[in-house]
C-alpha cells in the first residue's frame, strides 16, 4: 500500500468518526490549513500533520510483531488484524471474509460491476485507482522500476522482484510430488495439474484440453491460421504478440538472460530455465503410457503422440497429417515450393536451415565432427559414424594410416 492510499484511508476514518457530521457542519465553510507543498487544503492542524506524513514519508507507527511502519495509527491497528488473523467483515454475497471495511468495499465492486476509473486513452475501466495508475504506464511507456543487474526495466515493482529471482535462483515454491522448484506460485499450480492430469481449458473446436489459457490460446491457432503480429524488419507473422517480441530479439541481438553455469546468454527467460535443465539434469515431464521422461512440455506432447496415433496437424493442398507443426511447415514446402534459406557464396536456396548449413561447410571447409580414437575430422555427423566402424574392430596402426589417407582424399573430392 503506497503513502496517497494509506492518508486516503486515513481520512476516511476520520469521517467515519462519531463526531463526523457535527465536525463537518462547522469546519465545511473553513478550510483554514493548507499544505505548502502541494496547496491542498484541510479544516484541521491535525489532519495537515497527518497529511504531510505523504511528503515526508514519516510513518511513526511501528508494529511490535514484524517491524512494518505506518503513518496513522488505524492503518497499524488495520495491519495488526494479519497476525491476528482476525476478519471481522464478511461478504453478503460470496461469504468472503475480510480484515478492513475498506477491501470488503473495494471486493463489492466485483459483485456490482461497478468501475469508478475509466482510461481517457482505450476506455478500459477499474475498480481502484491504484489499478488505473499502474495502468496508464501502458500508454506512458513509463517503467520506473529497473534491474541493477541486467538493466530490464518494469512497469510495477512486483513484477522487478519477481524477475530478480533469475539472477539470485531463489526458487521458493517447490511441488510435493517430484520436488521441481518454481519462483512463481501460479507456476507451481500450473505445474500440478501434470501430476493431477487436470487439463480445464477445452477447445470448442476440437474437444481438445489444455493444462492453462495461454496453452489454448495458441492451439486455436492451428484452426484459424491467424497470424495478426508481423515483424517490421522482415515481415515475418506470428500467431502470439508474445511469439513476435521473442522473434523481433533475433534483430537486435539481445539475450538479457545469462546462465551463471556456462555464461550462455538467452533472449527470454523461458528459454534460459529450458537451457538450465541440461545442467540439472532435470526432466519433470513424464509420459503417462511408458514413464520415458523430457525436460520440456513440447517434447512430452510430441512423445505421446507416438502413442496416441493423433495427428492434429494437417495440410492444406493434400490432406496429409502430422503429429508435429515443424514436420507440417517442412511439407507445405514442397508445394510452395519455397527457399527461403539462401548460401552466403553461391546464390544456392534450400527450404531446411539444416540443409543450408550442410551446404554452407562446403565453403567454409568446417570440420565440427572429431573422431576420439585418432583425431580425423569430418564434415558431416553420417560421415564420422561411417568412419567409426573402423574403430568398431581392432587394426593394425598401418591400416588405420591408410584410412586417414584414404579419408582425406575424399575430403578433397567434398571440397571440388
Amino acid at each position: 500500500m503506497d503513502l496517497m492510499e494509506e492518508n486516503e484511508e486515513c481520512e476516511e476514518h476520520l469521517r467515519r468518526s462519531k463526531n463526523k457530521n457535527k465536525f463537518l457542519k462547522k469546519n465545511r465553510a473553513n478550510k483554514s490549513f493548507t499544505c505548502t507543498q502541494c496547496g491542498k487544503s484541510v479544516t484541521t492542524k491535525q489532519n495537515l500533520e497527518r497529511h504531510l506524513r505523504v511528503h515526508t514519508g514519516e510513518k511513526p507507527f511501528t508494529c511490535d510483531q514484524c517491524e512494518k511502519s505506518f503513518t496513522c495509527k488505524n492503518s497499524l491497528e488495520r495491519h495488526m488484524r494479519v497476525h491476528t488473523g482476525e476478519k471481522l467483515f464478511t461478504c453478503d454475497q460470496c461469504e468472503k471474509r475480510f480484515s478492513s471495511k475498506q477491501s470488503l468495499k473495494l471486493h463489492m465492486r466485483f459483485h456490482t460491476g461497478e468501475n469508478l476509473f475509466s482510461c481517457d486513452q482505450c476506455e478500459k475501466s477499474f475498480s481502484r485507482k491504484h489499478h488505473i495508475e499502474l495502468h496508464m504506464r501502458i500508454h506512458t511507456g513509463e517503467k520506473p522500476f529497473s534491474c541493477d543487474q541486467c538493466g530490464t526495466s518494469f512497469t510495477q515493482k512486483h513484477h522487478l522482484d519477481l524477475h530478480m529471482r533469475i539472477h539470485t535462483g531463489e526458487k521458493p515454491f517447490s511441488c510435493d510430488q517430484c520436488g521441481t522448484s518454481f519462483t512463481q506460485k501460479h507456476h507451481l499450480d500450473l505445474h500440478m495439474r501434470i501430476h493431477t492430469g487436470e487439463k480445464p481449458y477445452s477447445c470448442d473446436q476440437c474437444s481438445k484440453t489444455f493444462l492453462s489459457a495461454p496453452d489454448l490460446k495458441r492451439h486455436l491457432t492451428v484452426h484459424t491460421k491467424e497470424k495478426p503480429h508481423s515483424c517490421s524488419v522482415c515481415g515475418k507473422s506470428c500467431s502470439l504478440l508474445s511469439n513476435l517480441h521473442k522473434h523481433e530479439k533475433t534483430h537486435t541481438g539481445v539475450k538479457e538472460y545469462m546462465c551463471f553455469v556456462c555464461k550462455k546468454t538467452f533472449i527470454s527467460a523461458n528459454c534460459l530455465k529450458q537451457h538450465q535443465r541440461i545442467h540439472t539434469g532435470e526432466k519433470p515431464y513424464m509420459c503417462s503410457h511408458c514413464d520415458k521422461r523430457f525436460s520440456q512440455s513440447s517434447n512430452l506432447k510430441s512423445h505421446e503422440r507416438i502413442h496416441t496415433g493423433e495427428k492434429p496437424f494437417k495440410c492444406s493442398h493434400c490432406d496429409k497429417r502430422f503429429s508435429q507443426s515443424i514436420s507440417l511447415k517442412t511439407h507445405e514446402k514442397n508445394h510452395t515450393g519455397e527457399k527461403p534459406y539462401k548460401c552466403s557464396h553461391c546464390d544456392k536456396r534450400f527450404s531446411q536451415p539444416t540443409d543450408h548449413k550442410r551446404h554452407e561447410m562446403i565453403h567454409s571447409r568446417e570440420k565440427p565432427h572429431t573422431c576420439d580414437q585418432c583425431g580425423m575430422s569430418f564434415s558431416f555427423k553420417t560421415h564420422l559414424k561411417r568412419h567409426m566402424k573402423i574403430h568398431a574392430v581392432e587394426k593394425p596402426q598401418s591400416e588405420i594410416t591408410n584410412c586417414q589417407k584414404a579419408s582425406g582424399r575424399r575430403g578433397q573430392r567434398e571440397h571440388q
